[in-house]
């Protein structure tokens, strides 16, 4: 009943958004293996990286987990997973230095992360009421509420799509600094952009994603529209 021209894209896309996680957990654990020459940790990285932007007001934090690193613009304070935080690898310190670079962007107000941001509260509301309006759409043929849902939805899609120069810019502050301040060296520079890579592809995917998804629900509506 749901089978549609599109389903076959989203299965592709889904495919390449599942390998896409494997792939960035993958390139993370291989490098974690790779000893950076300057010896140190992430959580030093970070600290001089934050120091240099002049942010020295912003706590850097232990949790637990793998690839659990974010930056939270509330509470100034960059959480770093125990692997990033310890550790003293090309990968550590590329993670923790993105987390940086998203506090940077913060400071300066970079235009994305604000639109990112205050987006953020109607994403919020609008992702949680989305299933049901575009499943009471389809159910009950209701063209109205299916437009319901597919605006509640777009919502989402825009924030996805916002976030993907947010990251690739975080990650190109990240991989400028890590050169600048001589935590990588000569092929490091090639393992680290790797794994800021890997990361990012995961966001392309999950953004392809959405894209195709809500191409679906507004293919529907349209022919619900001409069924009316």
């Amino acid at each position: 009943m749901f089978f549609t021209p599109w389903t076959i894209l989203i299965l592709l896309a889904f495919g390449l958004s599942l390998w896409a996680q494997f792939r960035v957990k993958g390139t993370f654990n291989k490098y974690m293996n790779v000893p950076a020459t300057s010896g140190l940790t992430g959580a030093e990285a970070a600290r001089r990286m934050l120091d240099e932007n002049g942010l020295q007001h912003i706590r850097i934090e232990c949790v637990k987990g793998s690839l659990t690193d974010h930056y939270d613009p509330i509470s100034k304070v960059v959480r770093l997973s125990e692997p990033v935080y310890f550790g003293n690898s090309v990968a550590a310190q590329s993670v923790a230095c993105h987390e940086i670079g998203h506090a940077i962007q913060d400071k300066t107000n970079y235009p994305m992360l604000v639109a990112r941001h205050k987006l953020f509260p109607v994403v919020n509301f609008s992702s949680g009421v989305a299933p049901f309006l575009l499943l009471g759409g389809f159910f009950f043929k209701l063209s109205g509420l299916l437009l319901l849902g597919i605006i509640a939805f777009s919502a989402a899609v825009a924030f996805q799509v916002i976030t993907l120069p947010v990251e690739f810019n975080a990650s190109k502050r990240a991989k400028d600094f890590m050169i600048k301040l001589g935590f990588i060296k000569n092929n490091e520079e090639r393992s680290a952009g790797k794994v800021l890579n890997a990361a990012a592809l995961t966001y392309v995917a999950a953004t392809l994603v959405s894209v195709l998804q809500l191409a679906e629900y507004l293919w529907m509506f349209t022919n619900s529209s001409d069924e009316d």
